[in-house]
Parts: C-alpha cells; structure tokens; sequence
C-alpha cells in the first residue's frame, strides 16, 4: 500500500534530498572534513545500533554527544557551510544579474577584454623575473571581506600598477592584489588556505590560497611561483598550470563561460 501512496511530492523530497546530498559531497571532497563527516555519520550509526540493543550506558553518552551534534558541525565545517550558502545565494540572483549584464553586455565585454589583456601581460613579465604574485579575479561572487583584509586602493588596472605591487621588496608585495572588472580593489589581502589533500606537495602558501578562494567562491586566482616562475590557474576548486600564452586564452574562456551561466 505504501508504494501506491508515492505521489510527486515524493519524488521531489527524493530529488532535493538527492541534490542536496551531492552538493555536499562536492564541498568536501578532496579536504580534511570528509573523514570529519564520515566520523560523524559512524557514531550516529553506533548511537542507532545502541539504542536498538539497549544498551543504557552507551545509549547515554553518545546521546549527549548527539544532542549537541549541530552545534559542533556549525563549527567544524563553518567554512563549507559558508560556500554552500554562497553557491545557494548565487543560484538566487542569476536571473537579476543576468537582465543587469544583458542592459551593459556591449561594454562589459569591452572592458573584460582589456583587463584580461593587462593581466596576462603583468603575469608574464613577473614569470619572466621570477616575481611571486597572486592576482584574484572577482566574477559573480562578492569578494569584499577578503579585500577588507588588506589595503584598499580601487585604482584603475593599469600593468604599472601591477607589477608596482608586485615588486620585490615593494611593501604590498606579500598577499593577494584583488581585481573588479577593470578596478584593483584592494592588495596585500589575506585568503584563506586550502585543506585539500589533493594539492601537490611542492604547493607553497601562495598556491594553497589560490586554491582556498577557488574553493569558497567562484573567483579566478593567478599564482606565480617565484622559485620557477611558472604560471597557474586556480578555479571552482580545481587548478592547471598555463603558460604565458595560454593564460589570456584561458581567462577570456572562463570569462565566457560565467557571462553565458549568468544570462542562462
């Protein structure tokens, strides 16, 4: 009789729940809190099998530990949270954002070209020298908090300015030079470091925090390594390393692909 009693409402609570349960599993893969969760869920097991048992004494401590289960995946997994209630709040705005974009699409792409333009140069001449840089390119998600943590400058791009801030020894050296459209924002900014598992070895701080921004927000991070000057692209949680005449290809790529998501 049950099953007869299935109806759409049904279906639907299976597919959100469904939804729901993989957007989770991709905010974790690859860190430190997937062993975290998969913890959890194993006490939650034994606290069940316990329960069924009978099992008083047990059955009282890990109730306890239970009844106070939310309170601790607020605080361990904080930052996944926070990126999943961005990719949520994202989801929501598309269709403003898209109507907003379409009204300035003629201009937008414009001067979208020539950032790009200006950064590929900027990186290429600091990989030719050697000169560690991390430039983050804000797209739809708001990257103001991050650029709140460092110095404000909200000066036009320009490549004199970039590779100023850049410059061995140069004050704002240290730390991420974030990018609006074709506005330096802020530089000298702190990002927060990657936990993923999946990250090569030889990754120093630069490149962890290059991947931590991909991770929580859907920015473009550029990394240069001043060891090697090798060039790499951090985005959506994954990464690749481009060469000096791949990287303006490959920001103009992305750069579509957010324009045509937001107008879809």
């Amino acid at each position: 009789m049950g099953a007869l009693n299935f109806g759409v409402l049904d279906a639907l609570d299976i597919i959100i729940a469904a939804f729901l349960l993989y957007q989770v599993y991709r905010l974790l893969k690859g860190t430190a809190a997937i062993r975290i969760l998969i913890g959890m869920v194993a006490i939650y097991l034994l606290y069940s099998l316990v329960q069924v048992l009978e099992m008083n004494l047990l059955s009282e401590i890990l109730g306890s530990f239970m009844g106070v289960g939310f309170i601790i995946l607020v605080i361990v997994f904080q930052q996944e949270i926070r990126k999943f209630l961005l990719v949520v709040g994202s989801a929501t705005f598309t269709r403003r954002q898209g109507w907003r974009n379409l009204l300035k699409m003629g201009k937008a792409d414009q001067t979208d070209l020539q950032s790009i333009e200006i950064i590929s140069a900027s990186a290429e001449q600091l990989a030719k020298n050697k000169i560690g840089a991390l430039i983050v390119l804000e797209r739809k998600d708001p990257l103001g908090a991050f650029a709140g943590t460092g110095h404000e400058l909200n000066a036009s791009l320009s490549r004199i300015l970039l590779e100023s801030i850049f410059f061995k020894n140069a004050p704002l050296h240290d730390g991420a030079t974030i990018i609006t459209g074709n506005v330096v924002v802020s530089a000298g900014s702190i990002l927060p470091l990657s936990e993923s598992s999946e990250l090569p070895s030889q990754f120093g701080l630069r490149h962890r925090a290059a991947a931590g921004i991909s991770e929580r927000t859907d920015a473009l991070a550029i990394s240069i390594s001043e060891e090697t000057g090798s060039i790499h692209l951090f985005y959506d949680g994954s990464f690749e390393q481009v060469s000096n005449m791949m990287l303006e290809e490959r920001l103009l790529i992305l750069g579509r692909k957010k324009r045509s998501k937001v107008n879809d």
